[in-house]
């Protein structure tokens, strides 16, 4: 009796990626946590409503994650379109991160968590990171409901940001350092308690300029 022929061959089909832990529940909020709730994502993406960031930029400005944990959280943001990865042009050719449209709709997420959390920021521990810009998003919502628009800049003892206030439409948020010239509204020097207690709602600008706290200028278009 002839060998039975072999069957054809055929292409290997690749293995499906693993499913990520999921709460497995109907839910909207449960659906938001499989895509957000591991620990550090939520942080790069407020890293990342600075605008394209590079690898080392974020990890830079996320103290305490690993590189492992760092790329892995990049990794399932760009598979659940939360985040792209693309090359800048010469001559930086730069690989950098950023957010899509829907990773920039967590925008409101981030504000409401971190105007919640502001009340929890005590006298800082001696374990505790600083970075001037991690001020931004309590600040800008403060500012917002304070009727302020377009770009200010902020100078903290712990350094220099400026952020938009208003429409973002997929801008970026805030940046480190000063803005480029001729595009902020106005400047204000104040230290870092002052600006938490404008996160809180204890303080506004006016008061804070009327009691010396806050040195304010205001730029003229």
């Amino acid at each position: 009796m002839p060998p039975r022929s072999s069957s054809p061959s055929r292409t290997a089909t690749p293995p499906r990626p693993a499913r990520r832990r999921s709460y497995d529940q109907y839910c909207a909020a449960a659906r938001a946590l499989d895509a957000v709730g591991d620990r550090w994502t939520l942080l790069i993406v407020r890293e990342l409503l600075a605008g394209p960031r590079r690898y080392t930029d974020l990890h830079a400005d996320l103290p305490g994650v690993s590189t492992d944990v760092l790329a892995s959280r990049l990794k399932d943001m760009e598979r659940d379109g939360l985040a792209v990865r693309h090359r800048l042009p010469a001559p930086v050719s730069a690989y950098v991160y950023e957010l899509t449209p829907r990773g920039h709709e967590l925008l409101p997420v981030l504000t409401a968590l971190a105007e919640w959390g502001v009340p929890e920021l005590t006298a800082p521990r001696p374990t505790d990171a600083v970075r001037a810009h991690w001020f931004a998003l309590p600040l800008r919502r403060s500012l917002e409901r304070a009727g302020w628009h377009g770009i200010v800049e902020v100078r903290l003892d712990e350094g220099e940001f400026h952020l938009r206030v208003g429409e973002a439409a997929g801008e970026p948020v805030y940046g480190e350092g000063a803005p480029p010239p001729g595009t902020a509204a106005a400047r204000l020097e104040l230290d870092a308690g002052t600006c938490l207690e404008i996160g809180l709602g204890k303080l506004s600008v006016d008061d804070g300029v009327r009691e010396g706290r806050i040195r304010l200028k205001r730029f003229t278009a």
